[in-house]
């Protein structure tokens, strides 16, 4: 398997995790004290969905079949799990810090990736994406320190 479709498979699984986790915190946030914050989280929502289609086109371009679902036992690593104790409450400071390290998470990948051997059209992507994903983690971040 090359690196391209190594790269591609974590990067695929850490996205979605990362559309379904910001889906779920945007939804507890929707009727607290911070709905904008619900509105900023769905918004990472979609851009981490059309990041993993993305990544997935670009495979299938390559002959790669990138959108494989992971093990249960990777995705506990992943770095969203917490996120789903910290929805079971009504803490919105307890959700942003889920999401912080989910996307502390998503920049590792993103790192890791670039390590990589990567050919230069999928490099680009990742690079791209990764600036994307630091601004969003500093602004998930930017909220829990305005919590």
């Amino acid at each position: 398997m090359s690196d391209d479709a190594k790269a591609a498979k974590e990067l695929v699984e850490t996205l979605k995790d990362g559309e379904r986790g910001f889906a779920e915190a945007a939804e507890k946030l929707r009727d607290g004290e911070h709905p904008e914050w619900a509105t900023t989280l769905q918004r990472f929502s979609e851009q981490r969905a059309g990041f993993w289609r993305e990544i997935v086109e670009l495979g299938h371009q390559y002959g790669d079949d990138v959108d494989e679902s992971g093990t249960v036992a990777a995705a506990v690593h992943r770095g969203w799990i917490s996120l789903k104790d910290a929805l079971t409450g009504d803490d919105a400071e307890a959700v942003l810090k889920a999401a912080l390290t989910g996307e502390d998470h998503a920049v590792s990948e993103y790192e890791d990736a670039l390590k990589m051997d990567l050919s230069a059209g999928f490099r680009e992507v990742v690079v791209r994406q990764q600036a994307a994903v630091v601004a969003a983690r500093d602004e998930v971040k930017a909220l829990q320190d305005a919590s």
